[in-house]
């Protein structure tokens, strides 16, 4: 029976992540169902294609409210070239110093989380967004490659790499080059991994998070679709508002 090179190896990745991080996601998913239930906010940071699972968290489909998504469109991109290009956010991503300016928008709070995602946890974005948080006393769990954490020199003027600074180490399993399929006469792989094992573990933490809020009689408000025809239609208001006020409450509005 013909097989799909990429389903294959990622699948190998995926089946890793379950065997190999487990008890790191649930160390997690308990940190932020703690968090949560407290009535503070779990931060979600990343740049580059590590906004995406930021965005998969919430607001999504099954997204309880208490996760906050941290998204700079300077550090995300809507074309290739040009404003809002690839090629420029990759030179913000890594220029010192720059997200401090962002981040001092937001009012993080001793006790909060802040998740952080990084395939390669070299950048500057990444590691000071782990250092400005854990600076305010949040605690911080970083989505990195763990083959990167080993083997890559880190490139910071501070010498660290993104899970030097982490609490929490959650290792997205894929290769160094992320890229999976190798194709005869050329260097370059194709097929990346990281987007499909960091959605795959967020939404793995996300419903492990879930689980235990609901162990601890948290209500919760969660992003629901309009195919679930059991819930009232003015529901997502009630989401809406939940989050408004969870988020002011905060003061992060």
């Amino acid at each position: 029976m013909a097989h799909l090179e990429y389903i294959e190896r990622i699948g190998k990745v995926l089946e890793k992540i379950d065997k190999e991080q487990s008890d790191n996601i649930k160390k997690a998913a308990q940190m932020c169902a703690e968090t949560i239930n407290s009535g503070k906010l779990v931060h979600l940071f990343g740049s580059g294609h590590s906004v995406l699972p930021v965005q998969d968290v919430f607001p999504r489909y099954g997204g309880v409210v208490g996760w906050h998504p941290c998204m700079d469109p300077r550090l995300m991109w809507n074309n290739v070239i040009g404003p809002g290009g690839a090629r420029e956010l990759l030179w913000i991503e890594r220029q010192e110093g720059y997200i401090a300016n962002f981040l001092q928008s937001y009012n993080f709070q001793e006790g909060e989380v802040m998740i952080v995602y990084s395939h390669g946890g070299l950048n500057a974005a990444p590691i000071e967004a782990a250092m400005y948080a854990k600076a305010r006393g949040l605690k911080v769990i970083a989505v990195t490659s763990g083959e990167n954490y080993k083997k890559a020199k880190a490139t910071h003027s501070s010498g660290k790499k993104l899970g030097d600074i982490a609490d929490i180490v959650i290792d997205n399993c894929c290769p160094l080059e992320d890229s999976l399929v190798p194709i005869p006469g050329y260097y370059q792989k194709v097929g990346a991994s990281s987007t499909v094992a960091v959605i795959t573990i967020s939404q793995a933490l996300a419903s492990e998070t879930a689980l235990l809020l609901q162990k601890m009689g948290h209500k919760m408000y969660i992003f629901v679709s309009p195919n679930v025809t059991e819930v009232p239609k003015e529901y997502m208001n009630e989401v809406y508002a939940d989050y408004t006020q969870l988020v002011k409450g905060n003061k992060n509005m």
